[in-house]
């Protein structure tokens, strides 16, 4: 049977955004084991993009309208800074194996949490015994490290990780709620991260670019701005439309297998068989929390 053109391209969109997903991790793990420090890279994240979307905003608007200003502020700075700092600070601690299965690998689980203490929204049981799953998943590959003792810091990495996953599903259900579009909260999100956090990083200290190289530069932006902030977005919602949701959300179980194989492969991070146990567990989480099971048996008797 011949698959359908658009179809076709929705799963080509869905496997490049995870890819991004977990390049996201690896390329962020290597950038601050380097020279950039997070500030440095979280800058080049967010001025760029700011400045090249910058006549979507003069059209679109840059304020979320009918918002309260706590969801307002979410909308404005959580996607867009609070989460890649958290979890780019993370990664100076803790490896991109590990914050595959606790960042992203988390989302579902927090962002059922969310759901829940801000619409009431109940998942049902096949959705929880997934949950279930992330939740025994990471928890195997957080503790294994501190038992074990192999990075006495890496604690501190898990840690940010679950806390920047939680942001981000904070975001993503008042965003849903919020009904804009994802180009409009990006370019809110972009401006806002541009105009009050970009400030603030400088204030820290910690952005003089003194250790890197111009083509250093150049590639962190390219990778961080264009490539993971802006066309990782892009890419998502054409899946979303594509494919539907919950198709497209359970393609996000490639994440923690991409950023545990890369880690292995480009960063040379241990792996360990109770790694791969805990990251197998989160990774068929995902996928049944994603409700891409329940969709196709509602299809089937339809």
């Amino acid at each position: 049977m011949k698959l359908p053109i658009t179809r076709a391209l929705g799963l080509i969109a869905a496997l490049a955004t995870v890819s991004i997903w977990a390049a996201f991790l690896l390329v962020t793990r290597f950038a601050v084991q380097g020279s950039f420090t997070v500030e440095e890279i979280l800058v080049l994240r967010i001025v760029p993009g700011a400045l090249v979307l910058a006549p979507l905003m003069w059209r679109m608007g840059v304020l979320p309208r009918r918002e309260s200003w706590p969801r307002a502020l979410i909308l404005m700075v959580g996607a867009s800074a609070v989460f890649p700092y958290v979890v780019s600070k993370g990664l100076a601690y803790a490896p991109a194996s590990d914050g595959g299965a606790l960042a992203p690998g988390m989302l579902p689980f927090w962002t059922a949490l969310a759901a829940y203490a801000l619409a009431r929204e109940i998942p049902g049981p096949r959705r929880r015994i997934g949950l279930a799953m992330i939740l025994a998943g990471a928890m195997v590959v957080s503790l294994w490290q501190i038992y074990s003792g192999a990075d006495e810091n890496a604690w501190k990495g898990h840690l940010m990780f679950l806390i920047g996953s939680g942001c981000f599903a904070v975001f993503s259900v008042v965003f849903r709620q919020s009904g804009l579009s994802s180009l409009h909260a990006m370019v809110i999100g972009l401006f806002w991260g541009a105009v009050l956090i970009t400030p603030l990083l400088l204030a820290t200290g910690n952005v003089s670019f003194a250790s890197v190289s111009w083509g250093d530069i150049t590639v962190m932006i390219i990778m961080q701005s264009f490539i993971i902030g802006i066309l990782a977005m892009f890419l998502f919602g054409y899946a979303v439309q594509s494919l539907g949701a919950a198709e497209t959300a359970a393609f996000g179980a490639l994440t923690p297998i991409l950023a545990l194989l890369g880690g292995a492969l480009f960063l040379g991070e241990s792996v360990t068989l109770l790694k791969v146990f805990g990251v197998a567990l989160v990774v068929v989480g995902v996928f049944l929390a994603s409700g891409v099971l329940s969709r196709s048996s509602t299809e089937s008797t339809a």
